[in-house]
């Protein structure tokens, strides 16, 4: 689950609010279908002659990324197992989503200047070199080597799946593009945690890793050559003013930098070395996170400042918690990968039912903080029923299911009313900078906890407790980033004046 960072050339995303890490238009909103131009045709289809084959490759190269998304975080436990990782567990997932800020930034500019093929084509290189290494890992680190090289590419790819939509296609097959790609995730949703644990039970984890390959070689040949026809920017941008290191680039960089330095501090059994790499960590990624982010967002000031930090606060219960539901049920419970993998699935379904509930209550005019407190609150509350499943003996483990299930209507809920109302707050001139902002916040929100999760799973061994310890921590952080998005919910919309 993943994508991005801020800055209006990599921002082409930006007319899609919701993420890789989790499904791209789980808020139940897209962009409105335009009336169509002189001499365009309204009843022309995506799979049109002219667009089918780009409409497949950008389709498919979104479903995998999709499907790979949720396939090793069923198997991860095993990856973990077989190559002595458990004590850094956490890196699993916070290295590909670190990765993948820098490779959206790096692939938006890139695009700007030259056209979106070469993007496209060296991150679907990378993606694929990125499976290829992590799947013939023979030791951690070397695999943590290749969850990197996949976020490089994941990064590019979705960055240029979204840029690709706007290029390629008329105003009046954008929408239906864009609700496409929505449904991309859906698939993948079903059956890659399913497919993922067969694989590792009845053969090893190495091929959830090696069945992308061929799916990334038929996602290129569909793809490629309908963006090569693409005209390319007819001016390049404008350089930026100031200093290179005060650019978004620098400030992306800088912050992925500073947070994988603070996740790595964490897992040092020295206190003398832990406390302050930790905090010079903290120093580097704070004002890099300032800059990159409007005007207020770090203080949580009431409206788009406070929609951004109740989207980190999802982000951070949902996918923090679902990093370790599959590492529960295996390692505490004794469940297989395959039934471990029913948990994501779920979340990823009800998702999807509490995001239409909410469309539906919001098209009756239902008040929108309401919705994301009340998702809050059934969030928490389906976390709570899951980490009860997974930590304590006497509950069946198979309930654990069916709380993320109901913590996955929470999310659909609360993620649908806080992105479509923040969205509407932002100024027309920082539509970009405050969905990208968003996305951001969900990338980093998943990269953080996830990493100190698997900290607190390390720190638990080091100091002779067992992993069910590590994730008693977890979950308690998760459900108290739960309440405060309770609390913090109430800022979504400014006070009215006077």
């Amino acid at each position: 689950m993943l994508e991005v960072v801020v800055s209006q050339d990599v921002n082409q995303v930006a007319e899609e609010s919701g993420a890789p890490l989790a499904p791209p238009g789980a808020d139940g909103s897209s962009p409105p279908a335009k009336a169509a131009k002189a001499g365009e045709r309204p009843a022309e289809s995506v799979f049109s002659g002219a667009y089918r084959a780009l409409t497949l490759g950008v389709v498919l190269s979104v479903s995998m990324v999709a499907f790979e998304s949720l396939g090793v975080a069923t198997v991860l436990p095993d990856i973990a197992d077989d190559l002595h990782g458990l004590g850094a567990y956490g890196w699993g997932l916070s290295a590909l989503m670190l990765a993948n800020i820098v490779g959206t930034v790096v692939a938006g500019r890139a695009a700007d200047r030259g056209g979106p093929v070469r993007s496209m084509a060296v991150g679907m290189l990378v993606f694929a070199l990125g499976c290829a290494v992590a799947g013939a890992a023979a030791s951690w680190p070397l695999f943590l080597l290749g969850r990197a090289l996949q976020g490089l590419g994941v990064g590019a790819v979705m960055s240029m799946a979204y840029t690709v939509i706007g290029l390629a296609y008329p105003e009046h097959l954008r929408a239906r593009m864009f609700a496409l790609l929505s449904s991309a995730w859906t698939v993948p949703s079903l059956i890659g945690p399913v497919i993922a644990g067969t694989l590792s039970d009845l053969t090893s984890w190495r091929g959830v890793f090696l069945l992308m390959l061929p799916l990334i070689a038929i996602a290129a040949a569909l793809t490629l050559p309908g963006l090569r026809r693409l005209d390319r920017p007819s001016a390049a941008p404008a350089a930026p003013s100031g200093p290179w290191w005060k650019s978004p680039l620098a400030a992306s960089i800088l912050l992925t930098a500073g947070t994988a330095l603070f996740l790595q501090a964490l897992l040092l059994k020295s206190l003398a070395l832990l406390i302050p790499l930790a905090l010079a960590g903290l120093v580097v990624a704070v004002p890099a996170l300032r800059r990159v982010t409007p005007a207020g967002t770090l203080g949580l000031r009431a409206g788009v400042g406070a929609g951004i930090g109740i989207r980190f606060l999802l982000c951070g219960v949902y996918f923090g918690s679902e990093a370790f539901l599959p590492l529960g049920l295996q390692e505490l419970r004794g469940v297989n990968a395959s039934l471990a993998g029913l948990g994501l699935s779920a979340g990823a379904i009800t998702w999807v039912f509490g995001s239409a509930w909410q469309a539906r209550r919001d098209g009756r005019g239902g008040g929108r903080t309401g919705s994301v407190t009340l998702g809050f609150a059934v969030l928490l509350a389906g976390l709570a029923v899951m980490a009860a499943a997974v930590l304590v003996e006497a509950v069946p483990p198979l309930v654990a299911v069916a709380g993320w299930a109901l913590g996955g209507i929470g999310m659909g809920v609360a993620f649908n009313a806080a992105t479509t109302d923040t969205l509407e707050q932002a100024p027309a001139a920082q539509q970009g900078l405050v969905s990208g902002s968003l996305q951001l916040a969900q990338t980093l929100a998943t990269g953080l906890v996830s990493g100190i999760g698997g900290a607190a799973v390390a720190m638990a061994h080091q100091h002779g407790a067992t992993t069910r310890a590590g994730l008693l921590f977890t979950f308690a952080l998760t459900a108290v980033l739960a309440l405060a998005g309770v609390l913090v919910s109430r800022r979504l919309r400014p006070a009215p004046a006077g």
